[in-house]
């Protein structure tokens, strides 16, 4: 039997990773794939067996990149939260610049595999055991800022900064904005949502 090559590999990796970010698992086929890798359908089915292993390798390969940059930044006993709060926007909004499918394909399996999710990667435990999360207690112990839900502090956070990818189309639509003009307020935002987070938790 032929042994199977990296590259190739690699490159079919790569191909699914394109598809399932900009179509998500449901609408994705495998023809696709192949089309994207540019190898025939025969190949892909040789050296993966099926649409859900592929995805599952894509999937956790995306996401442990992802929420491990992000706990790199919420556990660093060196900055402070506030400073967490600046690290966080600017590394998110430059992962998603360059990879812009990557809030929708997240917010589409946080939404039809939660379980999934959870089993693979220790969400949970990254979140709220980091020292971001003691970090943001003690404040409000402080009386640095309001005594509020940290799931509602998240929220405003992670909106504040995901939003205007996910209504991109929209906002450009709606503003007349170019592409380059959109990409340069959304780098504005960088510094404007710690400024914006702040005033909400005094």
């Amino acid at each position: 039997m032929e042994l199977k090559d990296s590259s190739t590999e690699d490159k079919i990796k790569n191909a699914a990773k394109a598809v399932f970010h900009r179509k998500g698992f449901a609408a994705a086929r495998t023809r696709d794939i192949a089309e994207e890798a540019g190898i025939n359908l025969a190949l892909l089915n040789y050296y993966f067996r099926s649409k859900e292993r592929l995805f599952v390798l894509v999937m956790i390969e995306t996401l442990s990149g992802f929420f491990g940059s992000v706990s790199v930044i919420i556990n660093n006993p060196e900055t402070t939260f506030e400073e967490k709060i600046e690290q966080f926007a600017a590394g998110y909004i430059d992962l998603i610049f360059r990879e812009p499918d990557i809030p929708l394909f997240i917010m589409s399996e946080i939404r039809n595999n939660p379980e999934q999710l959870l089993q693979k990667i220790d969400i949970r435990n990254t979140v709220f055991n980091s020292v971001f999360i003691r970090q943001f207690a003690e404040s409000v112990q402080q009386g640095k800022i309001k005594d509020q839900s940290f799931l509602h502090f998240m929220m405003n956070f992670i909106g504040l900064i995901v939003f205007p990818f996910i209504g991109k189309p929209l906002l450009k639509a709606i503003s007349g904005l170019t592409e380059e003009e959109f990409n340069a307020l959304i780098e504005e935002r960088k510094k404007l949502i710690p400024v914006w987070i702040k005033a909400m938790m005094n």
